[in-house]
């Protein structure tokens, strides 16, 4: 059970949670807890503390104080660190994993597979911080008109000081480690505000770096109510880089957030575009996997599917065949479809839905939901007015748009305020090429549902799907800033007889 043996220090009481400052588990001096509750038995399942203003403050000065010696330590050293935490992590994958069926609903195996991947994202950041900032460059000054040889310029990369991360609820562990290791390894300390569904999760992964022998300070994690302390962290003068995934508050962040670099990965509204010559069989178990694995709830999942009118029948056919074999139930089955996360969310796909079902669309099932699980739903003959058609879900629920031509579905693609991926299935590389050059989206994916990983990619959106990049490499170089050192050399006059 999660929470016994090793992760026993990071309790107070059965199923109440401290939170992570200097070094060590604390209590709120609040005295109040948020609760969170399951999304499958929708009681509560654990609670965590919710921080104050001023113990923010308090986090925030000693993440500020454990930075600068973290800054001079030999970056040989926190790659060693970080790769123990990476082994610890993988080590201990079963109590994590079960903390994220029960706060998020995800399927045990790929609550499992979340965890090791995670691990896997720490080792390969380790490696990689080595190589990028060990590497610096040198410039001369005569390669520029008008200059004799008389400065060299050494640029190196220095970590931003104080790096505010936030990941989402449906990735709180794999996403909480792409900000954190990057941030480390470049000689950052980290500020973890998790969300409040997959909190445990996430505390169960600081206490992994906390094992692995940190300095204090360096690594701290606070939780609470994001209307007491998530604008003041936000908006805080102690925060140096603010790593932000999630919905539409990332852009009321960006607009409050001072002269500071960001990195946010907010909403999508991933198309896949169907071509005439498409392998159907390919895009059917592609639209599966991209639109219903993990319920929908993910940025990356496919959101709307563009398909040529000649092969649609075809397509939505061997989609129905798939959807019906899908199990649908708790997560601890194993189950395709697991309730999704929030009564809430569940009652906004609703609302989606009936607004479908008004305006004519074809039901390829019968909508049916218990409490936060929802059935999968294809919806065919989808038209421009339904909100489906732009919204994202952020469930088991995939709208099928018929086009009569390409142009209509890059149109479609583009009219969208969300910019994050798509993908196009056809057998004709130039057609997809150009396809690709033409959709407006961070990533295009040719002949595969859309995917955040590998991990080491480049990942971004455009729109309002985000600012900046992912992706260790990139993450890594914008968690840094270039110092110049320029050495003047006497001029050559007096110095050569």
């Amino acid at each position: 059970m999660a929470g016994t043996g090793l992760f026993a220090e990071i309790l107070d009481g059965e199923h109440v949670y401290k939170y992570y400052a200097d070094g060590e588990w604390k209590k709120s001096t609040s005295g109040k807890t948020v609760a969170i509750i399951n999304p499958t038995t929708r009681k509560t399942q654990y609670k965590v503390q919710a921080c104050s203003q001023e113990e923010v403050n308090k986090v925030m000065d000693l993440a500020k104080t454990a930075q600068k010696s973290w800054a001079k330590t030999p970056l040989w050293k926190r790659a060693e660190l970080l790769h123990k935490a990476a082994a610890i992590l993988k080590e201990h994958k079963a109590p994590i994993a079960e903390c994220l069926v029960k706060e998020i609903a995800k399927p045990a195996k790929d609550s499992v597979t979340e965890v090791v991947r995670s691990g896997d994202l720490v080792s390969y950041t380790a490696e990689e911080g080595v190589r990028i900032l060990g590497e610096g460059k040198f410039l001369v000054s005569d390669s520029f008109p008008g200059n004799e040889r008389t400065k060299y310029c050494l640029t190196s990369k220095i970590p931003l000081g104080v790096v505010l991360a936030i990941p989402p609820f449906n990735y709180p562990v794999n996403l909480a480690v792409s900000k954190i290791a990057p941030a480390l390894i470049a000689g950052n300390s980290i500020v973890l505000k998790p969300p409040t569904q997959g909190a445990v999760s996430a505390l169960h992964l600081v206490h992994c770096f906390h094992l692995a022998g940190f300095p204090k300070g360096l690594i701290n994690c606070v939780t609470g109510k994001g209307s007491e302390i998530g604008d003041f962290l936000t908006m805080h003068p102690g925060v140096n880089c603010i790593s932000f995934t999630g919905g539409d508050t990332g852009i009321a962040i960006s607009k409050k957030a001072g002269m500071i670099p960001l990195q946010m990965e907010l909403g999508g509204k991933d198309a896949c575009i169907v071509l005439e010559d498409a392998d159907l069989d390919l895009v059917a178990a592609n639209i599966i996997k991209g639109g219903f694995s993990y319920s929908g709830q993910r940025c990356t999942a496919v959101k709307v599917v563009l398909v040529m009118e000649s092969v649609a029948d075809s397509l939505v056919e061997k989609v129905k065949a798939k959807v019906a074999k899908l199990t649908v139930g708790p997560p601890e089955d194993d189950c395709d479809i697991t309730p999704v996360v929030s009564e809430s969310s569940a009652n906004y796909i609703e609302g989606l839905v009936k607004d479908a079902k008004e305006k004519g669309a074809t039901f390829c099932q019968e909508y049916k939901r218990e409490g936060n699980l929802i059935w999968p739903l294809l919806l065919d003959n989808v038209r421009p007015d339904m909100r489906i058609a732009w919204e994202e879900p952020f469930g088991p629920v995939l709208p099928v748009l018929r086009i009569n031509s390409v142009e209509e579905g890059i149109h479609h693609c583009n009219a969208s305020n969300f910019g994050l991926q798509g993908c196009v299935f056809t057998k004709d590389i130039n057609k997809a090429m150009l396809i690709s050059d033409a959709m407006e989206t961070g990533t295009v994916q040719i002949n595969s549902a859309p995917a955040r990983g590998p991990d080491h990619f480049p990942f971004q959106g455009i729109k309002d799907s985000g600012i900046g990049s992912q992706g260790i490499t990139n993450s890594i170089n914008m968690m840094t800033k270039v110092k110049t050192t320029v050495i003047n050399l006497p001029t050559p006059s007096y110095t050569m007889g």
